[in-house]
């Protein structure tokens, strides 16, 4: 399971409708900042009848428990244990939803239930596509009963869910299905960039490199906001997302709002320079106005002037800014 925004609640809800016998397990990712503790596992299981733990490496799965991904840390499946990495961030997160659904699809193939909850952005979308071709079911929350519906539409936008559904329907739904037998399809080959390269490149450091022969599809214009590394685009269907070759990767819309930050930035980092050279230009001026230089004193006033105008557009670019992100949160 995969949410974001919202997801606390969606996840108390849903484990709130699941028996303490349930013949299977939860792993959960919820996108958590990277530094301090989190509290999931206690919040879950006061929530419902199920023990909720932290993921370790080498825990084996056991039928009845939640795992969910501690922060920092990305939770994969392993043949039938867990493996945690530190490997380098997908979509701007650390824990992130597609290392965890691709891993599982890979290990498990149709024994696996990939389920996308509420979120902003689209995490979890390139993952639950390998879970459907691996066999899997596709399922997301109804985007009508999620506080936050943009995971669940990106989603349904990228791969041909099996089910949409309220989140205690979903609970219905894993209870029907847990300890049911499945045939895996086939695992598709993909000749340009295979879903085992990527799932072993994600336990790796984010320092290490692919192979030279191993670029992660064909490059593109961008530039990795985490690292400044050439991206390189790879089409799945009808979903492009994007990799760089030290391993970061990225969905459309992640891609998008990280580069709207790092433009953010750069504006910021504009208008310091912009007023510091407008003070230094001031105060230079004051000075061959005292030595009676009124001809260097107007060439730097003029300088002063000329930074203090620049510098409001950007303040007033800044500004707008902050406007069109907030609407684009409510939205």
């Amino acid at each position: 399971m995969g949410a974001s925004a919202g997801g606390v609640e969606a996840l108390r809800r849903l484990v709130a409708h699941l028996p303490v016998d349930l013949p299977a397990c939860l792993v959960v990712v919820l996108h958590v900042p990277s530094s301090g503790p989190s509290a999931m596992p206690q919040i879950l299981s006061r929530a419902g009848s199920l023990r909720a733990v932290h993921a370790t490496s080498g825990d084996d799965l056991e039928a009845g428990v939640i795992y969910v991904a501690p922060p920092d840390r990305h939770v994969l499946i392993d043949g039938h244990r867990l493996r945690l990495s530190a490997g380098a961030r997908e979509n701007g997160h650390r824990p992130a939803i597609d290392p965890l659904f691709r891993s599982a699809a890979a290990a498990l193939g149709a024994r696996v239930m990939g389920v996308v909850l509420s979120g902003v952005l689209d995490d979890g979308a390139a993952g639950l596509l390998r879970v459907k071709a691996a066999g899997g079911l596709a399922v997301v929350q109804d985007p009508s009963d999620a506080l936050y519906p943009a995971m669940p539409l990106n989603a349904m936008a990228a791969v041909k869910v099996d089910h949409m559904l309220p989140v205690e329907a979903i609970a219905a739904l894993i209870v029907a299905m847990a300890g049911t037998a499945r045939v895996s399809a086939p695992r598709s080959q993909d000749p340009q960039y295979a879903a085992d390269t990527e799932i072993d490149l994600i336990q790796r450091w984010p320092t290490s490199m692919h192979p030279d022969d191993g670029d992660p599809g064909d490059p593109t214009v961008y530039t990795c906001p985490d690292c400044s590394e050439v991206l390189h685009a790879i089409d799945e269907g009808q979903l492009r997302r994007y990799r760089c070759r030290t391993g970061h990767a990225w969905s459309p819309e992640a891609l998008q709002s990280a580069q709207s930050t790092v433009v953010e930035n750069a504006l910021w980092a504009g208008l310091r320079s912009l007023d510091e050279n407008a003070s230094l230009a001031t105060t230079m001026s004051a000075v061959a106005h005292l030595r009676g230089s009124m001809p260097a004193q107007q060439r730097l006033a003029e300088r002063a002037s000329a930074a203090h105008g620049n510098a409001e557009i950007l303040r007033r670019m800044l500004a707008n800014w902050g406007a069109d992100a907030e609407v684009a949160a409510e939205t």
